[in-house]
């Protein structure tokens, strides 16, 4: 990488997460920090879960605080410095190069149960005016209702799933 750098200007653009990246010339390492928090924040809106937004306090001052080290740097390790994707699929594929192919009747399973969801959540507000509000409002509270109990028995399973993984590798060693 160059070794011209402005603190200053680095600074300013670290204020949205991954542009003081993208400013010293790491895109990679800047897009893959955008696009994890936009991501969280569409994910937020999309499945009305504010408690997202947690996780958005955590990857700015990630990204404010790594820009500036980054920045501040000596011109030797600045050069030194390689611009990867944060999250790449050759690195999921080190960890075990069959996890798509285990994994494709779940997410495929998955895709279509969200595509259903979208199509349904559509067809009813659409439906909003012409069903009756008695039997609307039920519909309607599920449908606001489901993408959370869905997301919190995601995060309850895989969390099971990490302690007895945990416990296996403990047991072994």
């Amino acid at each position: 990488m160059e070794s011209k750098r402005n603190k200053f200007l680095t600074i300013i653009f670290s204020l949205l997460p991954g542009a003081g990246h993208m400013f010293m010339g790491f895109m990679k390492m800047g897009i893959s920090l955008m696009a994890v928090f936009f991501f969280t924040i569409f994910l937020s809106s999309f499945f009305h879960t504010g408690e997202f937004l947690l996780i958005l306090p955590i990857i700015w001052f990630y990204a404010f605080f790594h820009s500036i080290n980054i920045a501040y740097c000596s011109d030797e390790d600045f050069s030194l410095l390689k611009d990867e994707y944060l999250f790449s699929l050759d690195k999921i594929m080190k960890v075990d190069k069959d996890l798509f192919k285990k994994r494709k009747l779940f997410a495929g399973i998955l895709l279509i149960l969200f595509g259903a969801y979208v199509v349904w959540d559509n067809i009813i507000e659409n439906l909003s005016n012409v069903i009756p509000q008695a039997v609307y409002l039920p519909i309607y509270n599920i449908l606001q209702f489901a993408p959370k109990m869905i997301i919190g028995i995601a995060i309850i399973f895989i969390g099971i799933r990490l302690i007895v993984e945990k416990k296996r590798e403990s047991d072994i060693v």
